[in-house]
């Protein structure tokens, strides 16, 4: 036996045992090449041009240095200053500077404005690729670069206040600074809709304009009241929501005033929320801030609905990344780890579950990809704006929906260590609960559909001629669509009561026949059997993992592998 003076002299003295079977990080990837459902959607949707810019994206977001920002903006979370040292008001948000460095590449890159300043076919689908492969390395700020790319149409519609900021929100660059537009080259958009007395209700909006000189469209209003939430306190200008005599109004309120003062839009307190740390979700209140009237007054729910339904893309995009990156650290970590006596990648009930998650995400990136090709070609094609206009509310309503769900499952593949701060996992849980509720939760999606049918019945009809290019593809979706079909006939205008009740049943059915129709007609054989057959069948509705016999599992997690170049 050795003596203790001996055992101190050996090399591995202190040492329990060696680290063995364990997962290592996931970085030095291509988010792009190495993800069959984006790289498959991009070329289908009409964005192949775009291929080679969005790999060159895809390789930037996969490095481990650029991944590393997300963590970091995350632990190091924004501090707010109201005033300086000196007791001046400045409103200020201090964020680390890996939340700048994430927000500058997101600018630099395009995010923000690639559809406006290039709108050719296939524009927003090759940004929204390079957004939902951004979203994978850090979703809060995300919401500042969403909303200054989703505020343009709602500009465009005041064109001598657009002529004030437009070029400047559409410049491919980054300024943090807090000071008037004038000394910017470079700005961003905020969003102030909600305030605590209503909520989704906007119309139940307590905030009061009033003209400062002469009223109407273009003219300066100043505004008193309160913001429950106001995103991204430090965007240059925010699109607000407010009162006239004639009703609901939008109003461009500016951070700074155009004679260099600051405006009296004060940041009561930041949000503390269980998600979306990076980014500042804050209170405000108006005490007289100014801002140019947009649109007619009384018209300030269609003013800026475009701008929501782009917000509503996005987060149905982003809920589809959040998927994404969990599932290519999942199938990661199972290839390298092993239990029972296998690797767990190996194991035939791990690769149901596998499977099973990449058909959810597979589905979801179909319908986000979709109705990407829908916004690039809305303007010129009637059956593509009625399409986007009902499919908006129901992908939203479903892919958020289903997020939270998809990414617990992930921690569950990874065990205790899944539920660790130090990995990425609990972020993205977290994370996958914040979009089912911004920009209007499940149930005001559902009853968005409802009333997107009732005031455009053409909406439903465009809905159905796309699900129907499927026909004929996969049985059991020919099955779903007849029942699908029958309910539409018999939908009752006249019983609200019943048609609200039932609404989140519907608009579920709604949600998978679409991405059904999708997958048969687009993804190989064994994704759109294995999807109709786990989702539409009798034996759908399931926890992951349930998928019926028969299914080429490995074909489907192969399509996942992060280490498998697609390209």
């Amino acid at each position: 036996m050795k003596t203790a003076k001996e055992l101190q002299a050996t090399p591995i003295a202190g040492e329990t045992h060696q680290v063995h079977n364990v997962a290592s990080d996931l970085h030095s990837y291509n988010l792009f090449t190495t993800d069959a459902a984006l790289l498959e959607g991009v070329k289908r949707e009409g964005g192949e041009w775009g291929v080679g810019e969005i790999a060159a994206f895809g390789e930037k977001c996969g490095k481990p240095e650029y991944l590393e920002l997300g963590f970091l903006a995350n632990k190091y979370t924004p501090e707010l200053d109201t005033h300086d040292r000196f007791g001046n008001r400045v409103d200020s948000v201090r964020y680390h500077g890996a939340y700048h460095a994430l927000m500058k590449s997101a600018l630099e890159e395009g995010l923000h404005s690639q559809p406006w300043t290039n709108p050719r076919e296939g524009a927003h689908v090759v940004r929204g690729a390079k957004a939902f492969m951004q979203s994978q390395v850090e979703a809060g700020h995300g919401c500042p670069v969403t909303m200054t790319f989703a505020s343009v149409p709602s500009f465009r519609l005041q064109p001598e206040v657009a002529a004030i900021f437009e070029s400047k929100i559409l410049s491919r660059g980054y300024d943090p600074r807090n000071v008037p537009i004038d000394e910017k080259q470079f700005i961003t958009v905020g969003m102030g809709m909600t305030e605590k007395q209503g909520g989704s209700d906007v119309r139940a909006n307590s905030t009061m304009a009033t003209p400062v000189n002469q009223p109407g469209a273009g003219q300066m209003y100043s505004l008193v009241g309160h913001k429950w939430f106001l995103s991204a306190p430090m965007c240059d200008v925010f699109l607000i929501l407010a009162q006239t005599t004639a009703g609901v109004s939008c109003f461009a309120v500016p951070r700074w005033l155009p004679d260099g003062t600051k405006n009296a839009l004060n940041v009561i307190r930041l949000k503390d929320k269980m998600g979306n740390k990076s980014n500042a979700s804050s209170e405000v209140e108006f005490r007289g801030a100014q801002g140019w009237l947009i649109g007619d007054e009384g018209r300030g729910v269609p003013t800026i609905i475009e701008m929501v339904s782009l917000t509503r893309f996005d987060c149905m995009g982003a809920s589809a990344g959040l998927m994404r990156a969990g599932l290519a650290n999942a199938i990661h970590h199972c290839k390298q780890r092993a239990a029972f006596g296998a690797k767990l990648i190996d194991q035939p009930l791990m690769q149901n579950v596998l499977a099973d998650l990449q058909l959810e995400y597979e589905g979801a990136m179909a319908f986000s990809m979709r109705m990407a090709r829908a916004l690039d070609l809305k303007d010129n094609d009637e059956h593509e704006a009625n399409l986007a206009r009902l499919a908006t509310a129901v992908g939203k309503y479903w892919i958020c929906k289903r997020a939270p769900q998809h990414s617990y499952e992930i921690m569950e593949c990874i065990g205790g260590s899944g539920v660790m701060e130090n990995s990425i996992y609990p972020r993205l849980f977290r994370e996958s609960v914040i979009n089912p509720i911004w920009e209007g939760s499940g149930n005001v999606q559902c009853l968005d559909v409802l009333r997107a049918i009732g005031k455009t019945p053409a909406v439903l009809m465009a809905f159905n001629a796309e699900l129907n290019k499927a026909r004929g593809g996969n049985a059991i979706l020919d099955t779903y669509l007849n029942n699908l079909n029958q309910q539409f006939m018999q939908l009752n205008p006249a019983d609200m009561h019943g048609l609200q009740y039932s609404a989140r049943t519907m608009v579920d059915q709604m949600a998978l026949a679409f991405e059904a129709s999708l997958l048969v007609r687009h993804a190989p054989a064994a994704v759109g059997e294995a999807f109709c057959s786990s989702r539409l069948a009798a034996q759908g509705h399931h926890n992951y993992g349930a998928l019926p016999k028969g299914m080429n599992v490995k074909a489907i997690i192969e399509r996942a592998d992060p280490a498998i170049e697609k390209a």
